[in-house]
């Protein structure tokens, strides 16, 4: 059965922020982000980005101080090539500062751009959301980062839903553990996976269960045991499915200091520490790191942790890194 769903970018919560806020960003609403999805002459982008400029190099305020640590230990991506499936191509655009400036950019231009300077040594793909071709991998080690859901009436089952070739070739990466799948998990305050407004993402039920899909939350701040974390208030939890909670992460998404607010800015963080961890651990397979970053994660970080609010837990970079070796 053929389902008409949307594709939208998770737009950094943008579109749950107040009125006022969400001007001084121009941030496209859903409607205005559904369409990209629609008509045709779209055009694919899937080239390799020059290298990020040495400015962005330095660790920021929003970063953990793990990403620090782990750069001044020799570990910044190499060897591993992060594919950033977004949107490139739409007129929408707004505004956000990573600490190297106010800039004014698309979507997938951001979540590009967040995933290069947590490892800045990652090979960097971008790959066109509005287009339905399917997403070629790169020699070795591959991480997929989807900033976005895919949206119809809720009720259906996963089997009934056709899937272009884009997805389709995203979910068998996932299924056989070819490439690292980091997801967005959402900015409707649901269980991921849950009804929100009538609808599903069905990009997130066709990822449960996947050895290799990992579903990533926002917290409002980067935790500590000193000074713990919650989830921020529009993030999407891991909800009462075992299969979600032993894949869902969280980390800090610092907006007060980016202006960008959003799981979609969550996602892009694990891209990088993925990479990062594949730098190190070179032989590795993309269920090794998967497994790695899962079952590092802390939870005495956590305000109150619970399972099925926070999964695993807060994604902890240092300890993904200190074992000799992983398996």
């Amino acid at each position: 059965m053929s389902v008409n769903f949307w594709k939208f970018g998770i737009a950094a919560a943008l579109v749950l922020l107040p009125a006022s806020l969400v001007s001084a960003q121009e941030a496209p609403d859903a409607d205005q982000t559904a369409a990209l999805c629609h008509g045709g002459a779209s055009i694919c982008v899937s080239a390799k980005i020059p290298a990020v400029k040495a400015t962005t190099q330095a660790v920021q305020s929003w970063m953990s101080p793990d990403v620090g640590a782990a750069w001044a230990a020799g570990y910044k991506g190499k060897g591993v090539t992060i594919t950033i499936v977004d949107d490139f191509s739409s007129s929408s655009r707004f505004s956000g500062n990573f600490g190297i400036g106010t800039q004014y950019q698309r979507h997938g231009e951001w979540t590009r751009e967040e995933a290069s300077m947590i490892a800045p040594a990652a090979a960097i793909r971008s790959k066109d959301f509005s287009t339905s071709s399917a997403v070629p991998l790169a020699r070795g080690r591959n991480v997929l980062n989807l900033s976005y859901g895919m949206y119809t009436t809720a009720g259906y089952s996963v089997n009934q839903i056709w899937w272009a070739p884009e997805e389709s070739s995203i979910i068998s990466y996932a299924t056989k553990g070819s490439a690292i799948v980091s997801k967005a998990a959402g900015n409707d305050a649901v269980a991921v996976g849950g009804v929100t407004g009538g609808q599903q993402d069905y990009l997130d039920l066709a990822l449960i269960g996947k050895p290799t899909a990992i579903f990533v939350g926002a917290l409002s701040t980067n935790g500590t045991a000193s000074s713990k974390a919650q989830l921020a208030w529009y993030s999407n939890y891991a909800g009462s499915d075992p299969a979600v909670q032993s894949h869902f992460l969280v980390v800090g998404v610092e907006g007060d200091k980016t202006g960008l607010y959003g799981t979609s800015f969550a996602a892009p963080i694990i891209s990088g520490y993925a990479a990062i961890i594949g730098s190190k651990f070179t032989k590795a397979t993309p269920v090794q790191i998967t497994n790695d970053l899962l079952n590092t994660a802390r939870t005495d970080t956590l305000i109150n942790y619970d399972p099925s609010i926070y999964g695993k837990g807060e994604a902890s970079l240092s300890r993904a890194l200190a074992p000799v070796s992983i398996r």
